[in-house]
């Protein structure tokens, strides 16, 4: 079988696709190309428009979802045009798709994207909708790359923790024996991105400047804090779904500044992790930290003040660039998927047992 696989990510934070070029016939597996498409204003706009009910939401998602699958065939086609690789060496794409609903308490979870389409527009083998598998089998659906995270970043040496900072936060424990572990622990930079927009007309506060000229508003923040889910007791994920700017208005009282709210927020992320490190994930000596976040410099010193005695670093330091490392662990779980072997890792999720993820479309 062919060891080179494409891993497509679009995030909640809806900024666009990130696409890697992973060779998987070395050990550790290497990292051939990369390549961001970008999501348009209107884009953007339409898929913010479905995380909410509204009119005509099965028609608006269809097309959507062909949206996406062209602009993921451009990500994959540009990938490849620039690592000098023909579409026939590869063994698949394995493509997360657009979340717009994540419910595993009632029984589902939605992604976008016309992986049928997205075959056609490539000539490769598509693997998509990983979650829905560990979700029929009683698990959370998220997060699932803890799998990957334990294959490229465990230490037989150091208790390592990865964190990824995405529009929503989530950990994974890597201890030097025994279990991995892993849980969603709350917002990561979805408030951040959408407050800023809101009120900068920006997508992200930049190295968080805007939410440093700010003050922490600690009653607002108790009120932030105080919500359920961050006592909750993994298993667990989150979404958009909970943590949107009309959960954050209900704890404020309108007359706030924005930047102070922003420095709200931004604090809110990194004491929620570290809250969430000391309760889930004692021993934990370094935490390495990816996902968009991570280049957030004001966000990951706030994260490293909440966590004092242990080191906070980027995957950079172990050989994959932060911004990379979801979109490699979507190609990890696409050849699982396309090798027959599972995906899951039900001390992460709450599934059964292990599952093979991933509805494959053959090319």
């Amino acid at each position: 079988m062919a060891e080179l696989f494409i891993g497509l990510m679009s995030g909640t934070s809806l900024d666009g696709v990130d696409a890697v070029l992973a060779d998987f016939s070395a050990n550790p597996p290497r990292l051939l190309g990369t390549n961001h498409e970008p999501f348009d204003g209107d884009l953007r706009r339409r898929l913010t428009s479905l995380l909410e009910p509204g009119h005509d939401e099965l028609h608006r998602a269809a097309e959507l979802a062909n949206a996406l699958a062209m602009r993921y065939a451009d990500a994959a086609l540009e990938l490849l045009a620039g690592a000098g690789v023909e579409p026939t060496a590869v063994a698949a794409i394995g493509c997360h798709g657009q979340t717009v609903r994540h419910r595993p308490d009632l029984g589902f979870t939605l992604q976008l994207g016309n992986a049928a389409l997205l075959a056609e527009a490539t000539g490769i083998s598509v693997i998509s909708d990983f979650r829905s598998r560990d979700i029929a089998a009683g698990g959370e659906g998220a997060p699932l790359v803890p799998g990957f995270h334990a294959t490229v970043f465990r230490s037989p040496r150091e208790h390592r923790a990865v964190l990824n900072l995405g529009g929503i936060a989530n950990i994974t424990n890597l201890p030097p024996a025994g279990s991995v572990s892993g849980f969603d622990c709350g917002p990561g930079n979805t408030l951040l991105d959408g407050w800023c927009t809101r009120h900068r007309g920006k997508a992200f506060d930049e190295d968080g400047a805007w939410a440093e000229s700010g003050r922490v508003l600690h009653d607002v923040l108790d009120r932030l804090l105080a919500d359920p889910f961050f006592r909750r007791r993994p298993p667990k994920s989150t979404g958009r779904e909970a943590f949107n700017l009309t959960w954050l208005e209900a704890c404020l009282r309108g007359d706030e500044s924005p930047a102070d709210v922003q420095a709200t927020l931004l604090t809110l992320g990194a004491r929620s992790v570290g809250q969430s490190l000391r309760d889930w994930c004692p021993g934990v000596q370094a935490v390495y930290v990816c996902g968009g976040g991570a280049r957030n410099g004001a966000l990951v010193r706030a994260l490293a003040g909440s966590l004092p005695g242990i080191a906070v670093r980027l995957t950079d330091e172990l050989g994959i660039p932060a911004e990379w490392v979801e979109a490699f662990a979507f190609a990890w779980l696409a050849r699982q998927g396309l090798r027959g072997e599972p995906g899951n890792v039900p001390e992460v999720t709450g599934a059964r047992g292990p599952r093979i993820l991933g509805a494959i479309y053959r090319a």
